[in-house]
């Protein structure tokens, strides 16, 4: 049997229903010349004819009837669940997998997908914490979160946060023992915490920047973690020296549990960015998560 298009059933029900071509056609907003050759074309490939013809009226045959009976009622639960289908169109669901490590999540992931999640009940989002350069592509990622100066050239970023800056600190206790750095270099001469980053191939090397200067100091110390949350709390208790986002210890800064060296040697560098492949077909819900995101000074 050749294949029927649901649009010709259509047709059939809409002259079978108003028992005349005209209203119908009006109805569905055609000519009545195109709806009459629908409907021939629908018998023809039936091979049965579906209505009777006559110069006033037009009547489903027996054949018709039945057609009427058995299709009018499937048609409307298909229309009624293809409306179903355009609320949940414009009612956004789903699930979005980010990584990104600490503290993005802390400063900018959650402060904005907390108010996204409660106007938006239907959206899921997975985080997943990783302070390496993850594959987001292989690892199935909806997008990832990193420093704009670490995003591949071939993701599409969108900047969500404002520049920063790193910062060289330590507890008045560390220093009254050890005395301050004076250069980078002198670092070496001091207990570090360190941070194990596994894409950077180990141990981050702090880095540092000033006029045409640039240098990566590795650094030594008795502890080592893959988290800044943790470097934080091991600074404050006097066991070392971090290198940690500046907004992340201006509160300790203020209130003198911290002290800060080397500021001279930390600039600005471009803040955070959420990136993703830019082949990627977007779908509401993840269009709604990058504006809530989206960085506007």
């Amino acid at each position: 049997m050749p294949r029927i298009d649901l649009n010709d059933i259509a047709a059939f029900l809409a002259v079978a229903r108003e028992r005349s071509f005209t209203r119908a056609a009006a109805r569905l907003g055609v000519s009545q010349s195109a709806l009459s050759q629908t409907v021939r074309g629908l018998e023809t490939r039936l091979g049965v004819r579906l209505l009777t013809r006559t110069t006033r009226s037009v009547a489903p045959t027996e054949a018709g009837e039945r057609l009427l009976r058995t299709a009018e009622p499937r048609l409307s639960e298909i229309e009624v669940e293809l409306a179903a289908l355009t609320e949940l169109r414009d009612r956004p669901s789903g699930t979005i997998r980010i990584t990104a490590h600490d503290h993005a999540m802390r400063t900018v992931l959650w402060p904005s997908l907390a108010g996204l999640l409660a106007r938006y009940p239907d959206i899921k989002v997975e985080i997943a914490i990783d302070p390496g350069l993850t594959d987001i592509v292989a690892q199935r990622f909806d997008a990832g979160i990193r420093s704009g100066e670490l995003v591949a050239e071939d993701m599409v970023a969108i900047r969500i946060g404002p520049d920063m800056r790193s910062a060289v600190v330590g507890a008045p206790s560390y220093f009254a023992g050890h005395g301050k750095p004076k250069t980078p270099q002198d670092l070496t001469r001091h207990s570090c915490i360190n941070l194990r980053l596994p894409t950077h191939g180990g141990l981050y090397a702090w880095e540092f920047e000033r006029g045409s200067r640039a240098l990566r100091v590795r650094v030594e110390g008795q502890l080592i973690f893959n988290q800044s949350a943790p470097m934080l709390d091991a600074a404050l208790a006097g066991l070392g020296l971090a290198y940690l986002p500046e907004d992340s210890v201006q509160v300790h800064l203020a209130a003198g549990r911290l002290i800060r060296v080397l500021a001279d040697w930390c600039p600005p560098y471009p803040g955070y960015h959420l990136y993703y492949p830019s082949r990627r077909q977007p779908t509401l819900a993840f269009t709604l998560l990058v504006e809530a995101l989206r960085y506007r000074g």
